[in-house]
């Protein structure tokens, strides 16, 4: 059994950007979407939360991705809605109500999406999705990304959680990295490749025969994923992941977007834009 109480996020700013980024793209897939005949859109939340978050700045509540999503006109033909803590989905299941539109899950995101829930997003059956995969670390598997790529009908939000890797498993001596760690972070890269990215020989070192090695900067990791978005999940269009950073200035995560669409990536780029250099002014 899972316990009543609830534990409300508190988030930063960037944090609340990236909700109103989702949002803004929420707003212009659905309304393209539904335009559409024969054609049926889903959102996806595979991480979805309580509900809504405390925000940092002001103390108010703050509606979650989920809420948003709900309240998005036209709307989505069905939320999916998946989070692993019990207690989320239950607070998530008080406040929404009865929906015919929104099924919730409570478990691992993994399984769930890979075996539940993508399924159902055939491109031969008419149908896309909107899908935001935002972990709180290394929770998730590589195989959902691909799953979800290589079906040709998913347009992807995704946080990549440098702060967290280079925490647990990106340190500048990898010999001292747990296996745990080293498992996790192959799970979510897909494959060890991840070393190849991560470390690199120094043009000293490679003169001298030297096998020590350097960790590369968190801008070449970030590319090394961004291709393997293209080039083995199968997302044509990957812009430019946007760095989302806490109190400090420091880049906690990054927000990648990921699609087939030549247009949605056009759409994407145009709201990243805003937000490229700092703090966007309203």
């Amino acid at each position: 059994m899972h316990s009543e109480r609830v534990h409300f996020d508190e988030i930063g700013y960037w944090s609340e950007l990236k909700l109103e980024i989702v949002r803004k793209y929420a707003k212009a897939y659905s309304t393209i979407l539904s335009r559409q005949p024969g054609l049926t859109h889903y959102y996806i939340d595979g991480f979805a939360g309580p509900g809504v978050h405390l925000s940092k700045r002001t103390g108010d509540f703050v509606p979650g991705s989920p809420l948003n999503a709900l309240l998005i006109e036209p709307s989505f033909r069905h939320h999916f809605l998946i989070d692993l803590d019990g207690g989320r989905i239950a607070a998530l299941r008080r406040m929404l109500g009865t929906h015919e539109e929104v099924s919730l899950y409570e478990g691992d995101c993994n399984r769930i999406l890979v075996e539940e829930v993508l399924p159902r997003v055939r491109y031969e059956d008419y149908r896309r999705a909107l899908c935001l995969l935002d972990p709180y670390g290394l929770q998730l598997d590589w195989k959902v990304i691909e799953t979800a790529g290589r079906l040709g009908t998913i347009d992807l939000f995704l946080n990549f959680p440098i702060m967290d890797m280079n925490r647990n498993a990106l340190w500048r001596d990898p010999e001292r990295v747990t296996e745990h760690a080293v498992e996790r972070m192959t799970r979510f890269w897909g494959d060890d490749s991840w070393r190849g990215a991560a470390y690199h020989s120094s043009a000293q070192e490679e003169l001298f025969g030297s096998a020590a090695t350097e960790k590369s900067p968190n801008s070449a990791i970030v590319q090394a994923f961004r291709r393997r978005l293209r080039d083995h999940a199968g997302f044509l269009n990957v812009p430019e992941p946007l760095a989302m950073r806490n109190s400090t200035n420091a880049v906690v995560y990054y927000l990648f977007f990921a699609s087939r669409n030549a247009t949605a990536s056009d759409i994407i780029e145009d709201i990243f834009a805003r937000y490229r250099e700092g703090k966007p002014t309203h």
